[in-house]
């Protein structure tokens, strides 16, 4: 485990004549499978299992989840049990690699059909999962909760936290929230949503909301965000080839590997926020997320060597 994770500063021609000094978080390097904000999503979601006496995490995922893989590894690490609820009831636990790791961690999966799956975020079906499976922590989909985010609050402490900007791929907006609430007052948070039509601002102010925070603190953090919507190139798990170009072209100059499901596309987003807008004289932190075991999964059948 690679804590604190380290700060890299980057060169790229893009910034070059414009006096930005670029960062990235190299929160990928943490471990090898919980990389990224899916080990600062799952670090308290299993104190409090370990807290509540709790037999093991139950959480969800589609077929290739990067968050079902952290859950089975980190829960096995802290001899926990845990519980899969895969969306897709066709799938087995030879469809993929990435299901036969999580099985290998010793993770339960459970093959449930998308009307079932659609529910998963319903507090209902959450207490009808703990009768079913009794001893479980229902964990949301992706880490997407209180724990998860100050888990992701950590991201900035481990920094200078003195930056001009701050980029990071949106997924849940766990991740954005809980550096939302670390960064001073300065900075200013881009986000960069990977799914098609998503409203993050409401989803991240439901977040707080259930949070438990008041609604002026509220509109005071998100004034400190701009969402960056227009670079989910098609949707989730979604790319082309300007994509996969650009992420090789990066590769080629920093070696920091990318995925073009979360990482590729934020980081393109900075690249054109920076020549769109004629950023200068600014230190930058892009926040490197992880998700690269998903990333290799589709790299493989480019041919691209950007992972």
């Amino acid at each position: 485990m690679l804590l604190p994770s380290p700060t890299d500063e980057i060169h790229l021609k893009a910034c070059n004549n414009r006096n930005i000094k670029l960062f990235v978080k190299r929160d990928d390097l943490i471990h090898e499978t919980i990389s990224g904000n899916k080990w600062r999503k799952l670090k308290y979601n299993v104190k409090q299992c370990q807290a509540m006496k709790h037999d093991g995490i139950l959480t969800f995922g589609g077929a290739y989840s990067n968050h079902l893989l952290a859950t089975a590894a980190a829960c096995h690490m802290a001899e926990l049990k845990s519980i899969g609820l895969v969306r897709g009831e066709e799938l087995t636990i030879a469809s993929n690699h990435m299901l036969k790791q999580c099985a290998g961690f010793g993770m339960q999966l459970v093959f449930i059909s998308r009307e079932e799956y659609a529910f998963r975020n319903e507090k209902e079906y959450h207490e009808e999962l703990v009768l079913k499976y009794p001893g479980s922590m229902v964990v949301p989909e992706g880490g997407a909760n209180y724990y998860g985010m100050i888990g992701c609050q950590e991201i900035m402490t481990e920094t200078e936290n003195d930056f001009d900007f701050l980029f990071v791929a949106q997924g849940t907006t766990t991740t954005s929230c809980g550096i939302l609430l670390s960064i001073p007052e300065k900075t200013k948070l881009l986000a960069v949503p990977v799914l098609k039509g998503f409203d993050s601002s409401t989803e991240m102010r439901r977040m707080f909301s259930y949070s438990g925070f008041p609604s002026e603190i509220i509109d005071d953090l998100m004034a400190q965000i701009t969402v960056l919507q227009d670079h989910h190139f098609g949707g989730y798990a979604k790319f082309n080839d300007m994509l996969l170009d650009r992420m090789e072209q990066i590769f080629n100059e920093t070696k920091i590997p990318l995925d073009p499901i979360y990482t590729g596309k934020a980081f393109v987003a900075m690249l054109d926020y920076i020549e769109l807008n004629d950023v200068r004289d600014a230190k930058i932190l892009f926040v490197h997320t992880g998700g690269i075991s998903g990333g290799k999964a589709i790299e493989k059948g480019t041919g691209r060597r950007f992972c």
